[in-house]
């Protein structure tokens, strides 16, 4: 079992690394809440799928999962800076579907992960359960500590969160 944690926070470190960032843009509590919800979702449903599916996708179709989370995070961080730049009140608000492509973004790695779930022996449940709650709590945690940020940094935050954004999404490219 602690395996499991240790994996469990593993897979959750990006989420808050990525949640640091993502709370400079000023979410409120009830959206640090429905994105970390959602974060925790993606690390329960994930390596489900990898456990069940993955073996067969991956045989079918010969994809690098890297460049689809390199494209996802350059797609919001790129959006973050440039939302920076604008006035306070014409910048948009994160939307729900930016929050299910922060999601997938963090929680790909589990659906790899899922193809060796059942070599864990630790229950097809029992794990995908701790990482969601793992992730769940890692993700809150960044989320507040990067409004925090914001709080003292104002918009510059939200531009450099947005900047180091887009480097993580390249080097998951690279």
């Amino acid at each position: 079992m602690a395996l499991v944690f240790l994996i469990a926070i593993s897979l959750s470190m990006d989420a808050f690394s990525l949640a640091l960032v993502y709370g400079t843009f000023g979410i409120d509590r009830k959206n640090k809440f429905i994105l970390s919800i959602i974060v925790g979702m993606y690390h329960f449903v994930m390596p489900l799928l990898g456990m069940f599916i993955g073996e067969l996708i991956l045989s079918l179709f010969k994809f690098d999962t890297d460049i689809l989370v390199s494209f996802i995070l350059c797609f919001i961080g790129i959006q973050m800076f440039i939302s920076s730049f604008k006035n306070e009140e014409n910048i948009k608000g994160l939307s729900f579907g930016d929050f299910f492509l922060f999601g997938l973004a963090v929680s790909i790695d589990s659906f790899s992960l899922g193809i060796t779930l059942p070599n864990l022996n630790a229950g097809t449940i029992i794990s995908p359960l701790i990482f969601a709650l793992v992730s769940f709590v890692f993700t809150f945690i960044g989320l507040s500590i990067g409004n925090k940020i914001e709080k003292l940094l104002g918009k510059i935050a939200t531009t450099i969160g947005g900047v180091i954004l887009t480097i993580i999404g390249l080097c998951f490219a690279f």
